[in-house]
């Protein structure tokens, strides 16, 4: 018995598969992916909570240092050291608060990011995904936008919740009241603003691209770390400090809040040493200042000590007013980086992978 077939009408409606619509591919990328973002939703959601408790005890811990009088008094000597001490034991950049807040980009971006293709990759489900009417690289892309912006509007939300923990330390009178006033670009800048959500999407797309290169989800979650890593060295330790060409003066009277980029001396115009004095030279000019342990000057009037001798200190720095113009610098660039290696990833999906 054999089956009658007839031939096929190239110019049926039904010949011609039509593309399905993008809306198609967000429940698809939820169905498939709602564990992974569950998993950042937790992770988020318990750091905001965390965040949200130290920094409820910080803020009462302010208001009563500054509501506190006489400030000279005791009793307000021990609210402002209170206060002060609360960040090293917290989340300051070197605790261990502040080390965990540090890798939360490229944790989500590795783990959420790396196995979107290596996945489907390394298990060979590629070949029946982009057989189903959407085509590969709308299949890539509609899932790497649509995931992307998701993190990157979780994660803008927990760096407002940052910014706000920190607005305590960032107070104009302060240093008037004896409480600490840090400069704004050392504190975890990449947290706060516009730079953590974008730091989250870089991540993101370097994972997605390492997965599409490996094909593999371990190997390919290594690679990000390490990528990321590298650009993040390269963006605090070289790039974030040219931004803007820095201010420079001579004036010792330098904001505490100011990100101090190099320090030098010149006598009589020309470039004596760098950044401080030698110890020799203190002897010499500075022996009748008052003196610490150890009987060596005190540091803290170099300028005033060696500026009758003909020595001049000079200061190279970012002001604290330039926060926001660099969160928009770093920002943009780090989006270009994204939208690159996202055109990157999808040529490759398109190109390379069949």
């Amino acid at each position: 018995m054999t089956a009658a077939t007839l031939p096929a009408r190239p110019d049926s409606g039904d010949s011609a598969l039509r593309p399905l619509p993008w809306r198609r591919m967000a429940g698809v990328t939820w169905r498939q992916h709602r564990f992974a973002l569950a998993a950042v939703a937790a992770l988020l959601g318990a750091l905001a909570v965390w965040l949200w408790r130290i920094g409820t005890s910080m803020h009462q811990a302010y208001a009563a240092a500054v509501a506190c009088r006489p400030a000279s008094s005791g009793a307000c000597r021990g609210l402002v050291n209170a206060f002060d001490g609360m960040n090293n034991h917290m989340v300051s950049a070197a605790s261990p608060g502040g080390v965990f807040l540090q890798l939360v980009p490229v944790l989500i971006g590795a783990f959420a990011g790396a196995p979107v293709l290596a996945r489907e990759l390394e298990t060979g489900t590629f070949r029946y995904a982009w057989t189903q009417g959407f085509g590969r690289w709308r299949w890539a892309l509609a899932k790497l936008v649509l995931l992307g912006v998701v993190l990157a509007a979780a994660t803008g939300a927990v760096g407002v919740l940052v910014s706000w923990y920190y607005d305590p330390y960032f107070a104009a009178g302060n240093q008037s009241l004896g409480l600490s006033r840090i400069p704004p670009f050392v504190t975890l800048f990449s947290l706060r603003g516009i730079a953590f959500p974008a730091w989250t999407l870089a991540a993101f797309v370097i994972g997605a691209l390492a997965g599409m290169l490996i094909r593999r989800v371990v190997p390919a979650i290594v690679a990000t770390l390490a990528v990321y890593a590298g650009l993040a060295v390269a963006a605090g330790g070289f790039l974030r400090e040219h931004y803007l060409t820095p201010l420079v003066t001579t004036s010792p009277n330098v904001p505490g809040t100011a990100w101090i980029i190099s320090q030098w001396w010149t006598k009589d115009g020309r470039f004596a040493f760098a950044p401080d004095p030698p110890l020799s030279l203190l002897n010499q000019f500075c022996s009748a200042l008052q003196t610490g342990k150890g009987g060596k000057p005190s540091f803290g009037t170099f300028a005033q000590c060696l500026a009758p001798h003909g020595y001049t200190q000079w200061n190279s720095y970012q002001p604290a007013s330039r926060f926001w113009p660099f969160q928009w610098i770093e920002g943009g660039w780090l989006l270009a980086l994204s939208a690159l290696l996202l055109a990157a990833t999808i040529w490759l999906v398109r190109r390379r992978a069949a």
